[in-house]
């Protein structure tokens, strides 16, 4: 459905930092840097990141959140730790189990250095 996801930053150095740690926890090697973007490529999709090409400052989306698909609840933890060595905040809950409406999930939530919601999600069985 997605070709790729794109949020923005104000400093590309701290975001690169910032998602390398970040990314690299879920087996994903560091961003190629593109002038005032970064790409993180995989099977499954790029994820991208870019200072505003209008000037203006980047701001996050007030109701979004960007999930990660986590294959055990250790990666998720894994990625939520790099994610707060490297400059995020967590938020919500702190990681684990939520059941509801869309089944049994492992969850952890965080927010980049520029205020984007994160997510670490694993389905479990």
């Amino acid at each position: 459905m997605f070709s790729h996801i794109m949020v923005g930053t104000n400093d590309l150095d701290r975001a690169k930092s910032f998602y390398d740690a970040l990314l690299g926890a879920l087996g994903v090697a560091p961003a190629m840097v593109d002038r005032h973007r970064i790409f993180y490529r995989t099977p499954t999709g790029v994820f991208c990141v870019s200072l505003p090409i209008n000037g203006e400052p980047a701001t996050f989306a007030n109701g979004g959140t960007i999930g990660f698909a986590c294959s055990s609840t250790e990666q998720a933890d894994a990625w939520h730790a790099a994610g707060v060595a490297s400059g995020g905040v967590t938020c919500e809950e702190p990681p684990g189990v939520r059941d509801g409406g869309m089944g049994k999930m492992y969850l952890a939530y965080l927010r980049d250095p520029d205020g984007n919601k994160l997510c670490a999600l694993h389905r479990m069985a």
